[in-house]
C-alpha cells in the first residue's frame, strides 16, 4: 500500500464526495493543516484532534467563504480518504 499523500487524488477524492471546488478544499486543508501544526503532540506523537474545535478554526479564518457543514464534509471526506490509504486512523 502507498503511504504518501497524493494531494490531487485527495481533492479530487473529497470534491467527488462534496460537490466543494478544488479551492474551498485546498483552503480548507491549508487552514487544517495550521491548526494541526500549532496542536500538541502525545507521548507517541500522535495528535489528539477535537473536529468541532477544528471545524470552529477553519471557520473563523476570514478567507473561508464555507458554510460549516460544507467545512464539516470536506474535513470527513478527507479523514475517510486518508484511513483507506492507511495514513491516519481515530484513536480510542
Amino acid at each position: 500500500m502507498d503511504k504518501t499523500l497524493n494531494e490531487q487524488e485527495l481533492v479530487d477524492y473529497i470534491g467527488s464526495k462534496t460537490k466543494a471546488t478544488p479551492q474551498d478544499i485546498r483552503l480548507v486543508l491549508k487552514h487544517e493543516q495550521a491548526y494541526i501544526d500549532n496542536a500538541h503532540k502525545g507521548a507517541k506523537g500522535d495528535i489528539d484532534i477535537d473536529s468541532d474545535d477544528l471545524v470552529d478554526y477553519v471557520m473563523s479564518r476570514k478567507d473561508v467563504k464555507l458554510d460549516e457543514l460544507t467545512v464539516e464534509n470536506i474535513l470527513d471526506s478527507e479523514m475517510d480518504y486518508l484511513m483507506k490509504k492507511g495514513l491516519a486512523g481515530y484513536m480510542d
